[in-house]
């Protein structure tokens, strides 16, 4: 199965020697953001309705949207497609996770999200931050908004309750 070098070696140890030595050079991620508890004090919370599309031609996909700030610089982003959460968005002063339930897929690092994805950006947005580049944010009639990106087609549109 593996061939022999001129020494008669296999090359399987080596090739495991040198995957094992690149996977400790990879991308490095924090550690899972602690629970984040809405019921401790300073939590402005506001609920609503949300539709997503991840992509140009990709279905929409509708469901509740909760959005949570705290003054000390944490934000809590959960949509909802009733039963269970679809997406949970996690900010802090300098790091964030998200993390997408369909897929089991958690993604976090330190220091300012990255504009790809916005679910990170929409409580900034919210309090009248301007958008990462390449996306554009818009404030609609009742207390809608919309964070969109022209170009790759994502989509965030939805309304809170005050």
């Amino acid at each position: 199965m593996f061939k022999k070098n001129s020494n008669g070696l296999r090359l399987f140890p080596g090739l495991m020697l040198v995957i094992f030595m690149l996977s400790l050079a990879g991308c490095q991620t924090i550690p899972t953001l602690p629970a984040v508890n809405l019921g401790e004090p300073g939590w402005n919370i506001r609920q609503g309705q949300a539709v997503w599309r991840n992509k140009k031609d990709a279905p929409e996909i509708a469901g509740e949207l909760l959005v949570a700030v705290n003054p000390d610089g944490r934000s809590f982003v959960q949509f909802t497609k009733t039963p269970l959460p679809f997406i949970v968005a996690e900010t802090t002063s300098n790091s964030w996770q998200i993390h997408f339930v369909p897929n089991n897929k958690t993604y976090s690092a330190h220091g300012h999200a990255p504009a790809q994805l916005p679910w990170l950006h929409l409580t900034e947005c919210l309090a009248g931050k301007p958008p990462p580049k390449k996306w554009q944010w818009e404030r609609l009639d009742a207390g809608g908004f919309r964070l969109q990106n022209p170009s790759s087609g994502e989509m965030i549109e939805g309304y809170l309750n005050p």
